[in-house]
């Protein structure tokens, strides 16, 4: 099981060339072994058995032909559905709540609505008033150039 003896195993560091060396029987390997068998190990092992165990057992009801099959798929399905029906009744309480709390802003909310349409409308109409001030004069040389050009026939 370990490569490099029974007292001490070795942990390879980011450089690969330097090990660091922890003894087994040191506190906190012992302490996390035993966690790991009493914390992990055991309870995969146990939902593993149960599991093997009622597969057995339905299947030997099942095949005996004492066992009603459909009663089984029947509570089967129950399980299945009932999470299910769960986090849908959570989704749907969550969802009236957001149309209450909608139902609610849309009473408050018409006048701030026309007060921001208000300014809103207000910067439209300054920016356009800006960028029509910017452009007037490169339009009037356009112009003042295109007429020059109509009045002397040069194309």
């Amino acid at each position: 099981m370990y490569p490099y003896g029974k007292e001490v195993f070795y942990v390879k560091m980011i450089s690969m060339k330097e090990q660091t060396q922890i003894s087994q029987s040191h506190y906190s390997y012992t302490e996390h072994r035993r966690q790991f068998w009493w914390q992990i190990l055991l309870p995969i092992i146990l939902a593993v058995v149960l599991i093997v165990v009622v597969a057995v057992l339905m299947s030997i009801a099942t095949l005996n032909g004492t066992g009603d099959s459909a009663r089984w798929a029947a509570i089967s399905t129950i399980w299945l559905l009932i999470p299910v029906m769960f986090f849908g009744l959570l989704l749907l309480a969550i969802l009236v709540g957001l149309v209450y709390l909608l139902a609610r802003t849309l009473h408050v909310a018409p006048p701030y609505f026309s007060l921001a349409l208000t300014y809103v409308n207000r910067a439209a109409s300054a920016i356009k008033n800006f960028s029509n001030a910017v452009v007037k004069p490169f339009i009037f040389l356009d112009s003042l150039g295109a007429s020059l050009k109509a009045v002397f026939g040069r194309n």
